[in-house]
């Protein structure tokens, strides 16, 4: 299959996509948590790794690590796009709220209630802590591909991947007691409210599965 892609065999390539196109949108997605940006990185991905099939390792095993790291770098400039606009639209007059008729379910709210805690801890690791995170965690990666997607020396993955599995249970379990404590007053606690570690299954749940 190397051979194949770095030759520009495009029926390898085609190949190449259908067996890994899932695994790098989730992998935009827990980078980005947009699904529309996902989308946007997981072409760029693909569009990059067909401009740069020559740089593909002549030895080796898979080359799901290769494409996750095209998609870190990706992710990374969208992020960047995507703090422009917001700072762009916080300086605008906020638009009317509407109503949203599925938040009426308990199901989708005890939902929202994983996925922010889980979203509001994310984003206060570091953005290379989130990104091993992301390739060693949610992707499946072992030390040495995740080094291989970023760049960087087994080592370091094992140190931000420590860090970051700390870091992401201590500000989980600190916003879910804060959401307690608001709740305090409510006569019993809210079905399928969330506790302490279990959140981090709230991220992948929202993965799309085609």
């Amino acid at each position: 299959m190397r051979t194949r892609i770095r030759a520009g065999d495009r029926q390898a390539f085609a190949v190449l996509y259908e067996e890994y196109a899932r695994a790098v949108y989730n992998h935009a997605y827990r980078l980005t948590g947009d699904w529309s940006t996902a989308e946007e990185v997981m072409s760029e991905t693909f569009l990059a790794a067909w401009r740069t099939r020559e740089s593909v390792e002549p030895e080796g095993d898979s080359l799901l690590p290769w494409l996750l790291g095209i998609a870190t770098n990706k992710a990374r400039n969208a992020n960047r796009g995507t703090g422009r606009r917001l700072a762009f639209l916080a300086r605008r007059p906020a638009p009317e709220p509407v109503a949203d008729i599925a938040e009426a379910a308990a199901g989708q709210v005890d939902d929202t209630r994983r996925l922010a805690a889980v979203r509001q801890a994310l984003g206060g690791l570091r953005r290379q802590d989130r990104e091993v995170l992301a390739l060693c965690v949610w992707s499946g990666l072992d030390y040495a591909e995740a080094a291989e997607a970023l760049g960087v020396p087994v080592g370091t993955v094992r140190s931000r991947l420590s860090r970051a599995r700390e870091r992401l249970r201590r500000l989980t379990d600190e916003r879910l007691a804060r959401e307690r404590n608001d709740n305090a007053r409510e006569p019993r606690t809210r079905r399928g409210e969330v506790q302490g570690r279990a959140a981090f299954v709230a991220l992948p749940l929202q993965e799309e599965a085609r």
